[in-house]
């Protein structure tokens, strides 16, 4: 929405320009009964206070009165109130503050009648849930967004996350270049998933093959990537392409390229340099033409530091690097993945719990994307037609999925915590010591966001007050 005024406004589809800086933002994210209607995004900057409450459909209106600068919006949700909440700008800070509202007001789990907001709190009003960003660019377009209407700028990537739309742009202007591109991000962010799209607005017409350099056999690396002839070797029974002359003309993703062994990262090379490709029992080369896209969750450069990996062939496949952010640090986007996943899973009648749904957005999902995508799957087969609920979910989101303190339920934040919680927990009592307690300096240290590190403070129980000097 780019008018002004007190009339209600049809959410638009999003301009062009570049990547606002920082600005605090609304994700209107998910309704229970409804998961798959389209997420919205509503931009904060020069807001100075926003109503939320129940209306007949989903709209956005901006006006000002007394010099006062207001948004209202309004849910279709029979759950929420006619006016449910208030969200109020002091001194720099969003408060919360429960209108009277029948259901009451939920912060992370957490009923309340007033707080501040710190960014990714997850705000739960009847059935929906909002998400709040203080600490993120928003995606350029209309301060109120819809995400049907935003134009991906890679095929089937739609996402309301800033720093990810920067990093997509990037990859769609080079993809109808011949330069490499490298994938870099935590398993599960979703890196073949961007080849593909990347392959897609490329225009090349030979196919995408994707490898899992990982999971090739060791001895049969070279065999399996540049071919062979009928005989070379012991069990070569017949001729075989291999995958780099199978994506002649197209796209070649080599996932997990930290992986490769060193001798075949020298015949790689090679290739790479000369576009040609020798099969093992051959004595010729044959010419390729290929696109290669690597893709890899680790530090490459640190393994060219051990020697585990060669200097030139980190040169040669870094041409653009595109930078995949965690699922952590794209919560605006949880909503727009369950409304994908669900209807991939066949579930397009699908409904949730609010229970279930404050899990999905409460965890921290440290495998991302394919651990989302899991639980989903599995939750649709266990529920069997009917609602989603917490007990339909894995494990580990049902014993992090927070509790309401007002209803009495308040338990020790140690307890049920994996080995792997454990360890984490230890690892930031160890960070809120050495910089006293600092949030800023924890989260700096850490290489998250602040309300990261907000969020393991409350999972784990954990006062930085107590660590101040």
């Amino acid at each position: 929405m780019s008018e002004r005024g007190s009339e209600t406004v049809t959410l638009q589809r999003g301009g062009s320009g570049d990547t606002a800086d920082e600005r605090p933002q609304l994700i209107v994210a998910l309704t229970c009964d409804r998961p798959l209607e389209p997420s919205s995004r509503h931009v904060l900057h020069g807001v100075d206070q926003v109503g939320l409450g129940r209306g007949k459909r989903r709209d956005a209106a901006r006006s000002t009165s007394g010099g006062r600068r207001r948004l209202d919006l309004r849910i279709a949700d029979t759950a929420m109130s006619e006016n449910h909440a208030r969200l109020s700008r002091v001194h720099g800070r969003w408060l919360i503050e429960d209108q009277g509202s029948k259901n009451g007001c939920v912060v992370n789990g957490r009923t309340v009648q007033r707080a501040q907001l710190e960014d990714g709190d997850v705000i739960e009003l009847g059935a929906t849930f909002i998400v709040f960003r203080d600490g993120a660019a928003p995606i350029a377009g209309d301060d109120d967004l819809a995400a049907d209407r935003v134009a991906p700028t890679l095929p089937g990537i739609v996402t309301f996350s800033g720093s990810l739309a920067e990093q997509l742009g990037s990859a769609a202007t080079a993809a109808s270049a011949v330069v490499p591109v490298l994938i870099r991000g935590e398993t599960g962010t979703g890196k073949e998933v961007v080849a593909r799209a990347i392959h897609a607005r490329s225009g090349r017409r030979g196919p995408f093959v994707a490898v899992n350099c990982g999971a090739l056999p060791a001895t049969l690396v070279e065999a399996e990537l540049y071919g062979h002839r009928r005989g070379a070797f012991s069990g070569a029974v017949e001729d075989r392409p291999g995958h780099i002359r199978a994506a002649d003309g197209g796209t070649l993703l080599l996932d997990e390229i930290g992986d490769l062994p060193p001798p075949a990262q020298a015949t790689l090379l090679r290739v790479l340099q000369e576009r040609e490709v020798v099969p093992i029992g051959e004595s010729l080369p044959v010419r390729v033409d290929v696109r290669v896209i690597a893709a890899t969750h680790v530090d490459l450069a640190a393994r060219v530091a051990d020697g585990r990996f060669r200097r030139d062939l980190l040169a040669r496949l870094t041409g653009l690097v595109v930078e995949l952010p965690t699922l952590a640090e794209r919560r605006e986007d949880v909503a727009i993945l369950i409304a994908a996943l669900l209807t991939a899973a066949g579930a397009r009648g699908a409904t949730l719990t609010p229970a279930a749904a404050r899990a999905l957005f409460q965890h921290d999902w440290p495998d991302n994307v394919r651990e989302l995508g899991m639980a989903l799957a599995t939750a649709v087969a266990l529920a069997g037609g009917g609602p989603i609920d917490l007990p339909h979910l894995p494990r580990a989101l049902r014993t992090t999925a927070p509790g309401d303190a007002a209803a009495g339920d308040n338990p020790d934040p140690a307890a049920e915590l994996s080995e792997t919680d454990v360890a984490q927990r230890e690892q930031l009592i160890a960070l809120l010591t050495e910089h006293g307690g600092n949030i800023s300096a924890v989260a700096r240290a850490a290489g998250k966001a602040r309300w990261q590190v907000h969020r393991w403070l409350r999972r784990f129980g954990l006062d930085p007050a107590a660590y101040r000097r």
